[in-house]
């Protein structure tokens, strides 16, 4: 039978038991499959399907209808244990992974895409889910900084391996792509196995919730959705189109990115935990105007590979700034709303995901630079929205517009 532990009983346990070195260790399985499938997925549909841009709008598309309904979870967690499921989802992505080789056509690609979405996505609601439960709001920005490092370091010694040995040792997709996710898997059915059931102290609703106060989060969750899309789908697939990345090129990016994250994560929770949300917010979407609008350079006036190269990397940091938009909802949110809340906010966060992959391809085709123009915009709106959290958010205290709502009648 299956052993339940409280969460205030589990500082018992041996420390490699305990309810955040099951988090890390999540945190450090998932990149492995993911984040090696996306460093090979541009080289590998160019080299092998021959897909062109609206092409790989539609791999996206597909990709991220799992993540739209990732509401679902909350009938699952009526009979599913949140921690369970995360296991089986990852269990899931990491054998979609290992086989995605085997199915070099559009259909193939499409199917193994949407396997393996399904576990990425419900993976991601659900962990975020158990991250705002298991972890003290005090120490929820460095701690989620520290997760963030742990899952790059990680992914840094995949990506490492790939760089170094991909020419010498002729690996393979097939190769490179049954160990990454071989090793997902196994990580997650040990977990599965090693771990007893935490039992948070504040039961979770098991059912969907959407509450009015929760309306900027929100709106701040699907505006990060459609512009974090133009960057996943097209910015590295510019690289290897315009500028004929190879696989350790492009990996060789991806590497830099993972040491930054590493280097700059923890030192992000911080600064959240500092300044706080509402300027954390600003100064991203600020810089992501820029970056986009210079991408949009990139193939309007022709600028070279090293500025190219450069925005991908500080594209890629400032997109870890996002933790602010996690602790922000834990700030404002009821207890029992979190697991509930992160699957409503998972599929807001997939509605323009679901169609501007297929639409922006269309796009792409005809001019590049608009696609990234078009990103700028988003990056706008969603600076315009940070400038409603307040400094201090808290329940009843959701946005600058509640108090000066309220202030009339006090």
């Amino acid at each position: 039978m299956t052993r339940l532990v409280r969460l205030a009983d589990a500082r018992a346990l041996p420390f490699w038991r305990r309810p955040i070195t099951l988090l890390f260790l999540m945190a450090a399985a998932m990149p492995i499959a993911f984040a090696t499938w996306s460093a090979l997925l541009n080289n590998f549909v160019i080299e092998v399907a021959q897909f062109d841009g609206q092409d790989i709008g539609w791999l996206h598309t597909v990709r991220e209808i799992p993540g739209f309904l990732a509401i679902g979870v909350i009938a699952i967690i009526i009979f599913v244990r949140e921690q369970v499921l995360a296991l089986v989802s990852l269990i899931l992505l990491g054998v979609a992974t290992a086989i995605t080789a085997q199915f070099p056509t559009m259909g193939g690609i499409l199917t193994i895409t949407m396997l393996s979405s399904i576990g990425f996505h419900y993976y991601e609601t659900v962990n975020q889910s158990l991250q705002l439960q298991w972890i003290d709001r005090a120490r929820a920005p460095q701690m989620l900084g520290w997760l963030l490092a742990a899952g790059s370091g990680a992914t840094l010694i995949c990506y490492g391996l790939i760089v170094l040995l991909w020419e010498p040792l002729g690996l393979t997709y097939t190769i490179v792509y049954l160990m990454s996710g071989g090793l997902t898997a196994a990580i997650a059915i040990f977990a599965l196995v090693a771990y007893p059931q935490f039992e948070a102290p504040n039961p979770q609703l098991k059912k969907m919730i959407l509450r009015k106060r929760y309306w900027l989060y929100y709106c701040l969750q699907f505006m990060s959705g459609a512009r974090r899309q133009i960057f996943v789908v097209f910015a590295g697939f510019m690289m290897v189109e315009k500028f004929g990345f190879a696989v350790h090129e492009v990996t060789a990016l991806f590497l830099i990115n993972l040491v930054a994250n590493m280097a700059f994560a923890p030192l992000m929770g911080a600064a959240v935990g500092r300044y706080g949300e509402r300027r954390t917010l600003i100064f991203e979407y600020a810089g992501l105007m820029i970056v986009f609008l210079a991408y949009g350079g990139i193939y309007m006036f022709g600028w070279g590979v090293v500025l190219a190269a450069t925005l991908y990397v500080i594209d890629h940091l400032l997109f870890a700034l996002a933790l602010a938009l996690k602790t922000y909802f834990q700030k404002i949110a009821d207890p029992g709303d979190i697991a509930p809340t992160a699957a409503v906010a998972f599929t807001i966060n997939h509605i323009a995901a679901v169609f501007l992959p297929a639409l922006l391809g269309a796009l792409w085709l005809i001019s590049p630079g608009a696609v990234f123009v078009l990103a700028a915009g988003m990056a706008g709106i969603s600076l315009l929205l940070a400038m409603l959290i307040p400094r201090h958010p808290a329940p009843g205290h959701e946005t600058v517009l509640t108090r000066l709502v309220a202030a009339p009648a006090e």
